[in-house]
């Protein structure tokens, strides 16, 4: 027998509002501009008054109340509502209005935008350039046009020359025999950048060398090292050169040093990092007298308002006699341009505060070291000790610190390197984790190169300085700020 039961269930829903509210929060300065621009574009009920005023300074806390109003209206501007066509806006179904652009699931199609980037000579048409100054036969060509395809973007060769040959023969009806793809490849090998065509790091290294003058003793020697004892030099086992080449310390420092200037990838050389952004601070903060003072980066204040033309474009409609099915619809699509445009400013101004209230929060938590710039005088800190203060979730805090920036007296740095954990001293006082780092940073980069500090001495030094904490602690810190272990630190 079938059984019905009633059930109530208590769900957390997020309205569009607030859907808008967290995309924008999350959102740096440097794309706010481009993301506000967007939104102009698509509603035309949305204007920015600032572009009549484009000398304003920076917005400051807490002088500025959040709470003013935006919906400002220029008493001279003149309703163009007779001259609108409704009819240019109906042909599209997919009105954009905050209520059916963004879903539950929060996909954001701003993020998968990628900035455009200039056109420039890659690394592989430059060997293709070098190729067609060559004279050679169609055949050779050929086989250079596919060597020089199956390099990867270090500039090496990690395919067999057996594959090589396959390749040909399948996609350019090519018979190629393996001694000749070795020629062609030896060609390529000549090419710049010195070392591009090696099958490893060896062959790498050994082409750069022999491109130096061969007379030299050091370059010599250097080939006499990568060629029999490249995995001593790599574990710098300095004192196993010495002995098995018969070198004193001054010899062996000028063939390190002379390996050391090679390029172990060749096909980095002409590129350019694409993925490069720039960093525009969200916040500033100055010093006067003692006194911290913090200001929003005026990107982030727009001065946004809903179209006067509009306004009274709705309220023509709405209050017109005439009710048919082409009115209502010109009042629906009218009141949901100026509801986008009402939510997208609010937006706006939550993240405004949102952001100057979390910065505030993290300015005065770590008061000493916006005072000095010392990184020891970082207090522990972790999104809870934030979120608690602002009363506000700790998500939120999250996504402030994860994407801003602040520029001080002693840099710009990342909100999120404020955050750290604690380490109990011996006296029972917490401090932050970046002390530490700070400590062993120092130690390291003032120890003796010949001797460098092994792990095990960095933790007897931080004991005696009242830290207590075990050597697998110091390993981790030391990896997390990218230092090697004590023998690759060591030089000649």
């Amino acid at each position: 027998m079938l059984k019905q039961n009633l059930q109530q269930k208590l769900l957390q829903k997020l309205s569009p509002q607030q859907i808008q509210f967290i995309k924008l929060l999350q959102v740096p300065t440097v794309s706010l501009d481009t993301r506000i621009k967007e939104e102009l574009e698509e509603n035309p009920a949305l204007e920015d008054f600032s572009l009549s005023n484009m000398s304003e300074p920076d917005e400051q806390y807490p002088d500025k109340d959040p709470d003013d109003d935006n919906f400002s209206k220029d008493d001279n501007e003149q309703s163009d509502f007779d001259e609108f066509n409704i009819d240019d806006y109906l042909q599209d179904d997919n009105v954009n209005d905050y209520g059916s652009r963004y879903d539950q699931n929060g996909d954001d199609d701003e993020e998968r935008k990628e900035m455009p980037i200039a056109i420039q000579s890659s690394f592989f048409e430059s060997l293709q350039n070098q190729l067609d100054l060559l004279p050679l036969s169609d055949k050779d060509f050929s086989i250079g046009e596919q060597i020089i395809g199956s390099l990867d973007d270090d500039g090496y060769l990690r395919r067999p020359i057996m594959s090589i040959t396959d390749d040909l023969a399948f996609s350019r009806n090519i018979m190629a025999e393996d001694e000749e793809v070795e020629d062609m490849l030896k060609v390529i090998q000549s090419f710049d950048p010195a070392g591009v065509g090696a099958r490893d790091l060896q062959e790498c290294l050994l082409i750069q060398l022999r491109k130096k003058d061969a007379n030299d003793p050091i370059v010599k020697k250097a080939i006499k090292v990568v060629e029999d004892y490249l995995d001593e030099f790599t574990r710098k086992h300095y004192d196993k050169l010495e002995r098995s080449l018969g070198m004193n310390s001054m010899e062996l420092k000028g063939v390190v040093n002379e390996i050391l200037k090679l390029n172990p990838k060749p096909g980095d050389s002409n590129e350019v990092n694409t993925k490069q952004m720039q960093v525009i601070p969200d916040f500033h903060i100055s010093n006067n007298d003692g006194v911290l003072i913090l200001t929003l980066n005026s990107k982030n204040a727009p001065e946004l308002r809903v179209s006067r033309s509009y306004q009274d474009m709705f309220e023509h409609y709405d209050k017109s006699a005439q009710k048919d099915k082409k009115m209502r619809e010109a009042v629906q699509f009218v009141k949901q341009k100026l509801d986008s445009a009402k939510w997208f400013i609010d937006a706006i101004k939550q993240r405004q505060q949102t952001l100057l209230k979390t910065m505030n929060a993290i300015m005065h938590y770590q008061y000493e070291f916006f005072l000095t710039g010392d990184e020891r005088n970082l207090r522990p800190m972790i999104l809870k000790d934030i979120a608690d203060r602002i009363a506000m979730d700790i998500s939120t805090v999250s996504r402030v610190a994860n994407s801003k920036y602040v520029q001080t007296e002693f840099g710009t740095f990342l909100l999120k390197s404020f955050f750290s954990e604690a380490i109990q001293m011996e006296s029972g006082e917490e401090v932050s984790n970046k002390e530490v780092k700070k400590i062993l940073e120092d130690f390291i980069g003032a120890e003796d190169k010949l001797h460098p500090l092994a792990d095990e001495k960095l933790t007897e030094i931080l004991k005696e300085r009242g830290y207590n904490i075990a050597r697998r602690t110091v390993a981790k810190y030391r990896e997390q700020m990218n230092i090697p272990v004590a023998r690759l630190r060591k030089e000649l």
